[in-house]
């Protein structure tokens, strides 16, 4: 069977093949959100956009005693806007030669398809023609891929519902209920009186800054700090260490224009060796989805150097500094969802997988707002299809888990409202 003929049996298909075949990159998302936005008018569904771009659709509750439900994804892709190409490849769809984008489309094209189900048609009074349900919401957010200024953005007092599928993982059957934060930790050691590798060598009062910020990195944690069932909680990498006489050989690079694959290599040609180093820096990512965790490690960290400054009092001095760049997706008390989730998986004849993922997403923005009631958000990050690749050229989806991904999005939404 050619693509063709897929999107003609399955219009989640159609409508997905037709979102990948527009190019949108990061705040350059006009033709996709004129499509959307169209396509919401030939089907009488209710949509808008705000002044920064982002659209919202509602589809009116059936039973206004049951609870909203929010989706959402991103309109965003990774890469230019060059035209799109995309074809059938056995059970995957591509793109020729670019990034495909089912890096959210998959998750806008099953919120438009859901959206278009629930949409009572015209002729039909408000109520009838659905089952009983409370409200569809839907966001779709630019610049999810640069720098989530879409969601945040994002009218949150306008929003009725408590909880949000932000449908943007990367396999069938994941639903991923924390995310871990982003801090970056910037180390800096001082050796207080430097001098000659030669004359002063004897001095033992005279410490090297690049030997001591080693001594102390190696008291610091590597790697998972605290991990549960969902996986990796709380993590520490260091990033890097620039210590010792790099400066003149630094200055010659740029002087001279030089390019190169391996600075580090070029930069230790002419490295001074005959220095006693006054300065050492090292630079860590704190990744934690739990704020306790992440509290704690850095208290360690903290002590470590405190340690360090007494050991070494007079003759070198250390310190951390902690900038926080992304605040946590904690797990919620609430799990709703997750039995939802399970049920609706089940349905689909799929196990789903419950995780924590080590990263950032919009969820992270969303469970640090509120919504027009007052209430915080409780957003988790579900997986529609199985999505390979992702952010290359050689990025591809397997067709036919978008079309059990619908399934399993329109049973959560079924099961959310019994």
């Amino acid at each position: 069977m050619n693509l063709n003929d897929l999107r003609k049996e399955n219009e989640v298909l159609d409508i997905f093949c037709n979102l990948v075949s527009i190019p949108s990159p990061s705040l350059k998302e006009e033709k996709v959100i004129n499509w959307i936005l169209d396509f919401c008018k030939r089907n009488n569904i209710d949509s808008r956009c705000d002044d920064y771009g982002n659209v919202y659709i509602n589809v009116p509750a059936t039973d206004t005693s049951k609870e909203p439900l929010m989706l959402s994804s991103h309109m965003d892709v990774v890469g230019d806007d060059s035209p799109v190409n995309i074809y059938l490849d056995g059970d995957f769809i591509k793109a020729e030669c670019r990034t495909l984008g089912a890096d959210d489309k998959v998750g806008v094209a099953c919120a438009l398809m859901l959206a278009k189900e629930l949409t009572p048609s015209p002729t039909l009074p408000v109520g009838e023609g659905a089952f009983p349900h409370g409200g569809l919401e839907i966001t779709f957010t630019r610049d999810e891929e640069s720098g989530m200024s879409g969601v945040e953005h994002v009218e949150f007092n306008k929003i009725k519902s408590k909880h949000i599928l932000v449908c943007d993982a990367d396999k069938l059957g994941q639903l991923q209920i924390s995310g871990a934060s982003y801090t970056n930790a910037k180390i800096t050691v001082k050796g207080l009186k430097g001098g000659h590798s030669g004359i002063d060598i004897g001095d033992e009062t005279r410490l090297n800054a690049a030997k001591m910020i080693a001594e102390l990195l190696a008291e610091f944690p590597q790697g998972t700090y605290y991990s549960d069932e969902t996986g990796v909680i709380t993590s520490c990498n260091l990033g890097a260490i620039v210590a010792g006489g790099i400066q003149n050989s630094v200055a010659s690079i740029v002087e001279k224009g030089i390019k190169t694959n391996d600075y580090i290599t070029e930069i230790m040609k002419k490295t001074s060796t005959n220095i006693i180093n006054t300065l050492g820096m090292a630079s860590y990512s704190i990744r934690s989805a739990s704020v306790e965790k992440e509290n704690e490690l850095k208290n360690l960290m903290q002590s470590v150097v405190d340690k360090f400054n007494e050991k070494y009092k007079g003759l070198a001095e250390a310190q951390i500094e902690f900038e926080i760049h992304l605040l946590p997706f904690e797990r919620a008390q609430d799990d709703r969802i997750e039995k939802v989730h399970t049920k609706a998986c089940e349905r689909a004849g799929i196990k789903n997988d419950i995780s924590s993922f080590h990263a950032g997403a919009e969820t992270h923005i969303y469970c640090h707002n509120k919504n027009a009631n007052g209430e915080t958000f409780m957003p988790v990050l579900l997986g529609l299809a199985d999505v390979y690749n992702m952010h290359s050229a050689a990025e591809k989806v397997d067709y036919k888990t978008i079309i059990k991904g619908y399934e399993v999005i329109k049973n959560t939404f079924e099961e959310f409202n019994l």
